[in-house]
């Protein structure tokens, strides 16, 4: 019953500011590495720190790599004791294309590619997810950790560099 009520309390209205913002053309199409991207990661951090996440002893820690992407992750600890220690890992990447080019467009080239159907989308409803399980009266039995990952667009850079990296033990 708690868990329909958190699943319920993922609107569609709740979904849009989250698109609208990530999609707007001030964020230049969100590359990674680029002030778009910076712009989109603070975006992200402000909005875990709305949902209760603040610092790395608080579940909220920011992993930077080459090329001046960062991955903004968010940990919610487990409540059973036996299984905390099993992370599930809930992701999308919030970098986009940024402005067209031969490599990463068909089309129009040099123009601001917003990316609203796929990354900002799935972004949005991540945070949404993650309202929702804030949302419940006990954390899930397994920990979850949250991942908004950075130049994956580029290589699945930022999905690599955790991986070789992980801020969990794999």
């Amino acid at each position: 019953r708690d868990i329909a009520a958190a699943v319920e309390s993922i609107r569609i209205a709740d979904l849009k500011p989250h698109i609208a913002t990530l999609a707007s053309d001030a964020l230049q199409g969100r590359e990674g590495g680029s002030a778009g991207g910076h712009a989109a990661s603070a975006y992200l951090i402000q909005q875990l720190r709305q949902r209760g996440f603040s610092t790395a002893a608080n579940g909220l820690d920011v992993q930077e790599f080459p090329g001046g992407m960062r991955n903004v992750l968010a940990i919610v600890p487990g409540s059973d004791a036996r299984r905390r220690d099993e992370v599930v890992i809930v992701c999308a990447h919030f970098d986009h294309v940024g402005f067209g080019t031969q490599r990463n467009s068909r089309g129009p080239i040099g123009y601001i590619h917003n990316g609203a159907d796929d990354n900002a989308s799935g972004v949005a409803g991540l945070l949404e997810v993650i309202e929702a399980v804030r949302s419940l009266p006990h954390p899930p039995r397994r920990t979850l950790l949250f991942a908004f990952w950075d130049g994956e667009e580029k290589g699945l850079l930022g999905s690599k560099h955790w991986v070789s990296s992980p801020t969990r033990p794999l």
